[in-house]
């Protein structure tokens, strides 16, 4: 029967190399973290639930808040914005609200360790989740050193200049090798290191005293400036050429380039699996991480670009020159002890999620179990941390990673696509079938004959009421089989069920393409014009197309119990997902081609690595698929054998 058929078919071609090259491998999804897989997994693997939304909160805002705040409005306000800065800040936040909703309904849904890596792994396939979690890798990695590197010339600034610094801090050029190199950095992330090898609950509390040293900071410059621009009568706002000097064009381009100060709030994400209450904290923590982020860049930005004229801002230090112009030579020390605290705390944000997206490839298979292993006493993967933490040193010793910087943004926002294509999947098409250890082969055929022995008893109603409930993979009570009515309605309705899958699922993946066709004909000036207005109509057809036909067909009733339930739900679906990944691949696609070399070389390399390890350890390797409403009772049957 389909039961018994269906799980055996999938048992032969889930393990092996089966379809063409592997293709099988790069498609084939793991269940959500249950408490069936909890409950049978090895609890040295298991991180400690320590966090409420005070933690999170406090993680959000000091990764998200870094010291780009304090140069990016001199630089955005004088080449894109002028005083219209503060709208710019607000679009972006807009736009990462999109992409914080998709967040926070499949943290809620999927709260285990591993973030936008996790999630593709569930709803989309072993392949582009390999691809999304070797990005990140990078994005930590890169991300981590570079701020690093850009504490010692802040701490210099307190010290009166570079040359003030202790030796040991100060940055020295080595001849012989023709590199810059900077102890202080080296030293700040193995004291972060450290700190991060503690414990989760520690390292949080410290990341949340610094944090609150930078809101003091910025909520001085806020209240402090206020005060001087009334007393001034805003100077930055009485220009001839009006509040958008460079059109709302020129705002539209300031928010895209302040999109990226947001950028952070995804760390939250990466916690779940150490929160109390994750369907809850999780959507609470990231929405208010946000919000408060959003709210800060508006107001500083509002202040500074109506004490000076955007046109006369100082694009290094925009903050200290603009209260040194109205006469507050001190403010320099204060604001920058705020970019000093805002640098440490985004490290701290830089250096967390990495050793857990490890964590939860290890666990996958897709990597060794080395970066898999959790301390006993501390309940943190110790190692993964030790080993990201080295790193990350000896590139911020080394290197200066100013050029490589761009290549943070592809793994960030490649996550930000994946994670809304992940919300179209799983309300439209969520899967159907989920993978179970080989071990419990015996418990699934005796599921599978129970429900044979009881085919001769059921009726057309039990039928449509189970498809109806659970599509088609209702659990398979036939009826009769030599009644041809009930043989017929059944199979109407399952095929019915099938169609709108398949209509679904082909309709996401075009509106996907469609966006690709349209941001890159947008951004391709170097196209002859009628090539390139063919293309955008193209690409327009198909991303208002896939938005019509997902508006009009019912979204997948499985929907409702997939993963942990009572939990966030995105609203505005399919608008708001399809928003989002517009947006993010535009802003991919506009990263520069310097950046997709550098970046492509790193992907190539994470290729090879899944090709000869990962493909062949995965933990899917030998799994049994078997249809998603029959898991729990075969849990059931397994554990009454044991017994």
């Amino acid at each position: 029967m389909g039961f018994v058929s269906n799980a055996q078919k999938r048992s032969k071609s889930g393990g092996d190399e089966n379809g063409l090259f592997g293709f099988q491998s790069l498609i084939r999804r793991k269940q959500v973290d249950s408490i069936h897989s909890k409950s049978s997994s090895n609890g040295d693997h298991q991180l400690a639930k320590e966090l409420s939304i005070a933690h999170l909160i406090a993680i959000g805002v000091g990764s998200t808040i870094g010291a780009g705040v304090y140069i990016l409005v001199g630089t955005v306000a004088r080449e894109h914005a002028g005083p219209a800065l503060a709208l710019s800040f607000l679009i972006a936040g807009i736009a990462a609200a999109l992409s914080a909703f998709c967040y926070a309904e499949l943290a809620s849904r999927c709260p285990s360790a591993g973030s936008a890596y996790h999630y593709s792994y569930i709803c989309v396939g072993e392949g582009l989740a390999w691809i999304v979690g070797w990005a990140l890798i990078l994005e930590y990695t890169i991300g981590g050193s570079a701020v690093a590197r850009g504490i010692s010339p802040n701490l210099a600034l307190l010290f009166g200049n570079a040359d003030s610094l202790p030796f040991f801090l100060a940055r020295h050029h080595l001849p012989w090798l023709d590199v810059v190199v900077d102890p202080c950095a080296a030293i700040l992330v193995f004291v972060v290191t450290a700190l991060l090898c503690v414990g989760i609950k520690e390292s949080t509390l410290v990341q949340s005293v610094v944090t609150v040293a930078n809101l003091c900071a910025m909520i001085f410059v806020i209240v402090a400036g206020g005060y001087l621009g009334f007393k001034s009568d805003w100077p930055g706002y009485k220009l001839p050429v009006g509040y958008f000097p460079f059109g709302v064009d020129g705002m539209l381009a300031g928010a895209s380039t302040v999109f990226f100060a947001y950028i952070g709030f995804d760390s939250v994400a990466s916690t779940a699996e150490e929160v109390k209450n994750p369907q809850r904290d999780l959507p609470l923590g990231i929405g208010a991480a946000l919000s408060i982020c959003c709210t800060l860049y508006m107001l500083v930005s509002a202040v500074i670009v109506g004490l000076v004229p955007y046109y006369a801002m100082d694009p290094d230090t925009p903050i200290s020159s603009a209260f040194s112009s109205h006469g507050l030579q001190w403010a320099s020390y204060i604001i920058t002890v705020g970019a000093c605290t805002a640098l440490c705390s985004t490290l701290m944000g830089s250096l967390l999620p990495q050793p857990r997206i490890l964590m939860a490839m290890a666990r996958d298979g897709l990597l060794p179990s080395f970066f898999s292993e959790v301390n006993k006493r501390t309940q943190v993967p110790v190692k993964s941390t030790i080993l990201t933490g080295v790193i990350a040193a000896i590139l911020s010793f080394l290197m200066d990673v100013e050029q490589l910087a761009g290549m943070v943004s592809v793994g960030t926002l490649l996550a930000f696509t994946m994670v809304a294509v992940s919300v179209l999947i799983l309300r439209y098409v969520p899967p159907n079938e989920v993978p179970l250890p080989s071990s419990l082969q015996e418990a699934i055929d005796s599921v599978s004959l129970r429900y044979y022995s009881v085919a001769q008893e059921s009726d057309v109603e039990t039928i449509k009421d189970q498809v109806r409930k659970h599509g088609e993979d209702a659990p398979l009570i036939h009826a009769p089989t030599d009644h041809p009515l009930i043989q017929k309605e059944e199979s109407q309705v399952i095929i019915s069920e099938r169609n709108r899958r398949k209509i679904a699922g082909w309709t996401i993946l075009l509106t996907c393409v469609g966006a690709l066709v349209l941001t890159s004909a947008a951004s391709s000036v170097r196209l002859p014009g009628y090539l390139r207005l063919t293309l955008c109509g193209i690409g327009g057809i198909l991303l208002l197309s896939g938005l019509a036909v997902l508006s009009s067909i019912n979204q997948d009733e499985a929907r409702h119990t997939f993963g942990h339930t009572g939990g966030f739900i995105c609203p505005l679906v399919p608008l708001l997902p399809i928003a989002c990944i517009l947006i993010n691949v535009y802003l991919l696609i506009n990263l520069g081609a310097a950046t997709w070399i550098r970046v492509s070389v790193w992907l190539a390399i994470g290729v090879l690595v899944y090709a000869f390890y990962g493909r062949t350890h995965s933990s899917l390797q030998h799994a049994v698929y078997v249809p998603a409403v029959h898991v729990d009772e075969i849990y059931r049957s397994s554990a009454s054998t044991s017994v």
